[in-house]
């Protein structure tokens, strides 16, 4: 068997002594890994490793192996391994007899190259067994919290950060604030969104989007929320750019709103500077499904509403110059309190009386109107000209099914025929 270089010796200290440093593992267990790989290395060489003593010493980063063999008369050896010759053992003790058992200490250099690359490679590998054993314990019951991490690589799809034991975790781009600038060496928040254990290979994906990620923002901003004299109840959000939060109090002294907002504001000013001036507005919970869907549509104030509570939508009605408010910018007020209630809501326009005496039937409009699109729109429960009139635009392209130019089209008739 070739000898070791010199280098290979110190490559293999090498590896023992990063197996020695690593995070996370403890004593017992650094012990009995080293010991099982270079007994699984003594095994491949000799066929069997029952006859070794391996002590390991982490501490000193040193480690000694013991060979034991029974003396058999010369000539009579059947094992190499487990046997030595009565003239090879009196070499190593001159006074050895036939059945005694001879303890040779082994020097692991001696066995060769291919004999350390294998130890090398059987303690790598066993440390990144550890070391994913390590990441998942430490992280499988944590789901759910705050976590405060360094950026350290910035990619395309993903964000790498690390935390203080060196541990890599993954805030992927769709988990990202579209508004977030990420620096390497910057320290960020996220929530722990979930832990993945594939084949061993634990992943740990981080969240900024998660209403969670708000949820624990607010506990640690919100001392009544953490003694629990407050719930929250609902958290909708569109992340960066707006969230709605129900919450409730369970002591009548107590207003849960005023708390969650603090002084002019100061509970979550923090909160939206985090979260990249995301406008947050806290409301009243209720149980009452009608009073809860007209909290949710604040600042719109709601004039009535119908419920279909089998199928959960909400005909919602308000005053023409309302409906704007409701809906909001880029309609996020009525998709978040979609969101809030979990009932579809749509807008109308509320109409007078002396309105809908002026009103025209649909069908009325069949010379400038395809009938297909009267029957489009009268499919979605809109069959006056003013009823179309009051409903969102938005509304009658999604629901009717109709193209937007075609929506525009019926609207400039329908505008047309009040003009004149």
């Amino acid at each position: 068997m070739a000898a070791a270089k010199k280098d290979d010796v110190v490559s293999m200290f090498d590896s023992f002594k990063e197996f020695k440093e690593t995070k996370n593992i403890d004593r017992t267990t650094l012990v009995s890994v080293l010991e099982e790989s270079f007994r699984n290395v003594l095994a491949k060489i000799f066929g069997s490793d029952e006859n070794f003593d391996v002590i390991v010493n982490p501490d000193k980063g040193d480690f000694e192996i013991y060979r034991n063999r029974v003396v058999v008369a010369d000539g009579e050896v059947e094992d190499e391994n487990k046997q030595i010759a009565l003239k090879e053992a009196r070499k190593i003790e001159p006074d050895y007899e036939v059945g005694e058992d001879v303890s040779e200490r082994v020097e692991f250099a001696k066995f060769g190259r291919r004999a350390i690359l294998n130890l090398r490679q059987t303690l790598a590998s066993k440390i990144l067994e550890l070391e994913h054993d390590s990441l998942y314990n430490k992280y499988k019951d944590r789901e759910g919290q705050i976590i405060a991490a360094e950026v350290y690589q910035v990619w395309k799809r993903e964000v790498l950060v690390v935390d203080d034991e060196n541990n890599e975790l993954i805030l992927p781009k769709a988990e990202q604030i579209p508004a977030d600038q990420y620096r390497k060496g910057e320290t960020i928040r996220a929530v722990i969104e979930r832990v993945d254990n594939e084949n061993n290979n634990p992943k740990i994906i981080l969240s900024r989007t998660s209403p969670t990620f708000l949820q624990r923002l607010l506990e640690a901003e919100v001392p009544e929320i953490a003694e629990g004299v407050i719930a929250i109840r609902r958290i909708a959000r569109m992340p960066g750019e707006r969230a709605k939060i129900a919450v409730e109090s369970f002591d009548d002294r107590i207003d849960p709103v005023g708390a969650c907002v603090g002084v002019k504001g100061s509970r979550v000013h923090g909160i939206v500077h985090e979260l990249c001036n995301e406008n947050i507005d806290v409301i009243n919970y209720t149980a009452n499904t009608k009073l809860f869907i007209q909290r949710a549509l604040s600042p719109a104030k709601v004039s009535s509403i119908n419920i279909d509570e089998e199928n959960k939508k909400a005909e919602v009605y308000l005053k023409p110059e309302e409906v704007s408010l409701a809906i909001g910018r880029g309609g996020l007020n009525i998709k978040l309190a979609s969101m809030l209630t979990e009932y579809t809501i749509d807008v109308f326009r509320e109409v007078s009386e002396g309105d809908a005496d002026e009103d025209i039937y649909l069908d009325e409009f069949s010379d400038e109107i395809d009938q297909w699109v009267i029957d489009a729109i009268k499919g979605i429960g809109l069959d006056t000209a003013k009823a179309v009139l009051n409903a969102p635009r938005d509304m009658l392209v999604e629901k009717a099914d109709l193209e937007e130019e075609t929506v525009d089209n019926v609207l400039k008739v329908l505008r047309a025929e009040f003009e004149n």
